[in-house]
């Protein structure tokens, strides 16, 4: 696993030192279309050549920002056009209905633009969240630019790290820390969220249950 870390970490770093500017907004881009493309090592290696003097902080935050609209654009559409019915196929043997899908169909109707910005500063979370927004059809201008700013502010503190750690950028255990700490946020938050939707499946089957047989007087229900 480390040989294949190193050897993925090697290929980013060359698209970067080869391409500039144009080899972040690519590489941002592939990651916010759901490819496994950590942002973690590509915006704090950006950082370390703001440090170099190759370019501006600002620079490579706008390039991190603009890349992570192109790639989210892709994976909104695909959301929006096909991915209900393809993630219902995927789900019809799993735990996970119908009913779930319409469900986070449903927030991302009603807190689109609140879950769409957070969650572009959440390790792994903010490579997939353009499909159910695309699912969820939220408003595009909305979703841009609420992707925009999350990922501006992403790429920039991740940009800024590479650039206060310098040529240490790759091995800091500062900058490791950091990411131990977001991925514990996120696990955190996973496990709040299973939490509730375990307590919400439990008062539903309670509410199945007490349900009057046919042919019986069903009771007031308030």
């Amino acid at each position: 696993m480390s040989s294949i870390l190193a050897t993925i970490s090697s290929w980013l770093l060359d698209i970067i030192s080869a391409l500039g500017l144009p080899g972040i907004v690519l590489l941002m881009a592939l990651e916010s279309a759901c490819l496994p493309i950590p942002s973690e090592i590509v915006m704090p290696f950006a950082g370390y050549l703001v440090s170099t003097g190759r370019f501006e902080l600002w620079e490579v935050a706008l390039a991190g920002a603009l890349g992570s609209n192109l790639g989210s654009w892709v994976a909104y559409a695909v959301g929006a056009r096909g991915g209900r019915k393809l993630i219902g196929r995927m789900t019809r043997r799993s735990m996970f209905g119908i009913d779930e899908l319409g469900m986070a169909e449903r927030f991302f109707a009603r807190y689109g633009a609140s879950a769409t910005f957070f969650s572009r500063m959440l390790p792994v979370v903010r490579t997939f969240i353009a499909l159910p927004a695309g699912m969820a059809h939220m408003n595009q201008l909305k979703f841009h630019a609420y992707t925009f700013a999350g990922s501006f502010i992403w790429c920039l503190g991740l940009a800024w790290l590479g650039k206060l750690l310098g040529q240490h950028w790759g091995d800091s255990p500062a900058l490791h820390m950091a990411f131990h700490v977001a991925d514990a946020v996120m696990v955190v938050s996973l496990v709040a969220a299973g939490l509730w939707y375990w307590r919400r499946r439990r008062r539903a089957a309670a509410v199945t249950s007490a349900v009057v047989e046919p042919g019986a007087a069903p009771d007031r229900l308030d």
